[in-house]
């Protein structure tokens, strides 16, 4: 099981398999055909709530990171990422996210989830 985490802006890899949106909102100055998105389960996706409390500044990711957790518990969150760590056990799963810092974002906190599984 691989499972990557990309910028949305970085082109598609030859070997990235299936693209996954894990953000809320829609990159901003990205058309989607460029994107190359498989999938977006919005259901993955912070809440609006989180997300702004955690990029306010008001919180370690650590905190961030075990709220998210949380959230996934979720009936709806869980299945979304079920599908998706289903997608991962059959070869490699690309998240992507607009986060300038990924390795300190939702999406690496989703990755090590899947990774997990």
């Amino acid at each position: 099981m691989t499972v990557r985490v990309r910028r949305v802006y970085d082109p598609p890899e030859p070997d990235g398999g299936p693209r996954v949106l894990v953000d809320r909102l829609w990159p901003r100055g990205l058309k989607k055909e460029a994107a190359h998105v498989d999938e977006w389960p919005k259901a993955l996706t912070p809440s609006t709530e989180l997300r702004r409390w955690y990029h306010a500044g008001e919180g370690s990711f650590e905190e961030f990171a075990r709220r998210y957790e949380a959230e996934l518990t979720a009936p709806e969150a869980a299945e979304a990422l079920d599908g998706v760590r289903e997608r991962a056990r059959a070869g490699t799963v690309t998240l992507l996210t607009a986060a300038k810092d990924v390795d300190h974002s939702h999406a690496a906190v989703l990755a090590r989830l899947l990774g997990q599984g």
